[in-house]
């Protein structure tokens, strides 16, 4: 079964609360922060943040397009872009004020993956790599072994440097 064939499942039939379903199938299951499907989708990020934390349901149009943009997500429809995984806490995400770093050849999107302990980190490198990212951005107590286990680019984020330096860093490793 699809990603979008679960929402609605999940949803309408078996009743799940939609901000819910809708932040895991975003988040976890197509694996992209909220600014990267609020491009996709073409819907505002302040109205999906008012959806997935409950604050407002969407209208049917709205809904429509979520399930879309999901669905063509999923069937690669969409033009794969090249993007570099954020691997750190929740806390230094919503530190992150970008969406997207600008090289000199072109613009990389920034594609989050919370994660709470090591063992965590580790797994979500070699999903982001299975996912498609160019490069990997991660903590210093993770990265020596990371970077044994995937084959793209790894930066370290330094306490001395900001993250967006460490991300245009792995930008310019893959440019």
């Amino acid at each position: 079964m699809s990603v979008a064939d679960d929402i609605v499942t999940e949803i309408f039939v078996q009743d799940h609360e939609l901000s819910e379903v809708l932040t895991t199938a975003i988040k976890q299951r197509l694996g992209m922060g909220i600014g990267e499907f609020s491009e996709r989708s073409g819907i505002p990020a302040s109205t999906l943040y008012k959806i997935l934390s409950g604050e407002r349901d969407p209208n049917m149009r709205t809904f429509r397009r979520i399930l879309t943009t999901v669905r063509e997500i999923e069937s690669g429809s969409l033009q794969q872009k090249k993007f570099i995984a954020m691997i750190c806490s929740r806390g230094c995400l919503d530190m992150l004020e970008k969406t997207t770093v600008n090289t000199e050849k072109e613009t990389i999107d920034i594609k989050e993956y919370a994660v709470t302990t090591i063992e965590e980190a580790i797994i979500a490198a070699i999903q982001a790599e299975r996912d498609g990212a160019a490069a990997l951005v991660c903590a210093p107590i993770v990265s020596p072994t990371v970077e044994k286990i995937v084959t793209i680019p790894v930066a370290t984020i330094r306490p001395t440097a900001s993250v967006v330096k460490a991300i245009e860093l792995a930008a310019k490793k893959i440019s």
